[in-house]
């Protein structure tokens, strides 16, 4: 019914929304790749940038944007004669996250020295952890879902082979028009880790899933940004594609720089293999980057001529031993080894809740939907709004608050440009907001117009003081709405006079009116039945 009491109608149109999402066929992504009877497995290698104050072996500092080559160390440079200092506060943001990840740490891990040329790496090499890496054996729970694709949200595993600390290389600049390259070497020497997953996905959707369960993670240990639109995570895609249970010839797309990135070229590669194989070719072991233009990707070199990178023990750094305490006398006993001390108990009790275990959460304890709570997830403030909301209350309902949020708060930060992360009203103010609505003393609209004032920098009432000061609250009094019917129904005299041959729209259209006339505050409850008793008594009266 179309504008059928303005206290619901916001929430009814949400879940009409999601009912017609969920009506959708689901589509089962373990056995559909595009064509049935095909196999693809897609192995990520994820590359994220640590957010620490100077890079991995020097003291230079990087900040995305500054002006070109001007972070740059002479190590960086790598000037004859320089020597790599190892960065802590790096070693303890990559053990951290691999905590996160669930990996295994190793006590004692190498550094490695993986050999090629490339402007971009003026030392001709790059420090990286090939033989022993700094974490291994982890494994990640995530969600997929797409709206009008899935019923719901299904999750998967995806298992980490091991997590390297490792330098990033600086980036070239092509000019096609002056037909020169330039090379900025701000990136050089940032400390990174590559996070190697093993060829446990079988689609796009769970690369994408995967990805931003990763960079979720990492936001919340914050060891790294994730804004790929910088740089800060980069991924390596494997693709392989076979008739069977059998893994397939692989290929790999590297440094692709967005979600949507990834899975169009994923898709495309899977695409690629799938055409090649039904021809009769021969898929090569090639490397790929991914062509966001022309959709397509685009061969970089063969791997079936084996380029060697020469690995080799980095000299100029001693193995990274991680003495890992779990009192504080063990700190003493190990003052004069070499290597660092790090509490794990102490660096275990930093990480938070993964995003995996706050959804089933929502959905265990809070009652939550499995899409509600997918959707709620992936809105960090909205989530700790949520949190605190319950917590301060634990009787208030997790669905009008989640509507609450996710509806209406975005709705009134849409209208007035703001981003949820620069919110600044206080969850306490949104559990009163949520306790006015459960005790039927506003309405739905009325939300709105506090929510938009609670925006407002000069704004210092409460939810409760100014519905005091604007006489907002919701009228319930049967004499008092039969006031505003009958004053309604006078006004309206042609609609009414109709009211016979089509009583429900009629009914709805004198409702909407009452609801205007009392400026929202009508009880949508009893106000159908108010009104449907003041048109009858008109009729017999005109009898």
């Amino acid at each position: 019914m179309k504008n059928y009491t303005n206290s619901l109608v916001l929430f009814k149109n949400l879940h009409r929304v999601i009912k017609q999402c969920h009506s959708n066929v689901t589509r089962n992504i373990s056995s559909d790749n595009s064509r049935n009877g095909w196999k693809c497995s897609v192995g990520l290698e994820i590359h994220a940038q640590l957010m620490t104050k100077s890079k991995l072996f020097s003291s230079a500092p990087y900040e995305y944007g500054a002006g070109t080559n001007t972070q740059v160390n002479l190590f960086d440079a790598a000037i004859p004669g320089t020597l790599p200092v190892l960065n802590k506060s790096a070693v303890e943001m990559a053990v951290l996250s691999a905590l996160a990840l669930g990996c295994n740490i190793n006590e004692t891990s190498f550094f490695d020295r993986k050999h090629y040329f490339y402007p971009d790496m003026p030392a001709g090499y790059q420090i990286t952890q090939q033989r022993v890496p700094l974490a291994e054996n982890g494994a990640v729970e995530f969600a997929i879902y797409q709206p009008g694709v899935h019923a719901k949200p299904y999750y998967k595993i995806a298992r980490i082979k091991q997590i390297q600390l490792e330098q990033d290389s600086g980036k070239s600049l092509h000019d096609s028009e002056g037909n020169s390259s330039f090379v900025d070497l701000n990136r050089a020497g940032v400390a990174l880790i590559e996070i190697i997953f093993k060829p446990d996905l079988h689609h796009e959707d769970e690369a994408v899933g995967l990805i931003k369960e990763i960079i979720q993670i990492l936001k919340r240990v914050q060891t790294c940004s994730g804004k790929m639109e910088e740089g800060a995570l980069r991924v390596d895609a494997n693709v392989s594609v076979s008739e069977d249970d059998k893994l397939g010839v692989r290929t790999e797309i590297k440094n692709i720089s967005s979600i949507h990135g990834v899975a169009n070229a994923i898709k495309a590669e899977r695409e690629r293999q799938i055409d090649l194989i039904k021809a009769g070719e021969e898929v090569k072991n090639e490397t790929f980057m991914w062509d966001s233009v022309g959709k397509k990707v685009i061969q970089m070199r063969d791997k079936e001529d084996n380029q060697d990178y020469r690995f080799m023990p980095e000299p100029n750094l001693p193995p990274l031993r991680l003495i890992i305490r779990d009192s504080l006398e063990d700190i003493h006993k190990n003052a004069k080894s070499r290597g660092g001390v790090f509490d794990l108990r102490h660096l275990k009790s930093r990480v938070p809740s993964t995003p995996q275990q706050d959804r089933m959460n929502l959905v265990k304890e809070y009652g939550l939907s499995e899409v509600f709570a997918f959707t709620l997830v992936n809105q960090e403030k909205l989530l700790s709004y949520f949190k605190d909301i319950m917590a301060e209350n634990s009787s208030r309902n997790p669905k009008t608050t989640y509507l609450i949020l996710m509806v209406q708060l975005l709705h009134v930060l849409n209208l007035n440009n703001l981003e949820i992360e620069n919110c600044k009203i206080a969850a306490s103010h949104l559990g009163q907001i949520v306790d006015l609505i459960q005790k039927r003393r506003i309405s739905k609209k009325t939300v709105e117009f506090l929510l938009k004032e609670l925006v407002k920098d000069s704004n210092t009432l409460t939810p409760v003081e100014l519905v005091e000061k604007n006489n907002l609250e919701i009228i319930s009094n049967p004499r008092e709405l039969r006031k505003f019917c009958l004053r309604v129904v006078e006004k309206e005299v042609v609609m009414v006079a109709t009211y016979k041959k089509r009583k429900k729209s009629v009914l709805n259209e004198l409702i909407n009116k009452v609801i205007i006339e009392t400026k929202y505050r009508a009880d949508t409850q009893v106000l159908p039945q108010i009104m449907t008793e003041v048109l009858n008594e008109k009729l017999e009266n005109e009898i």
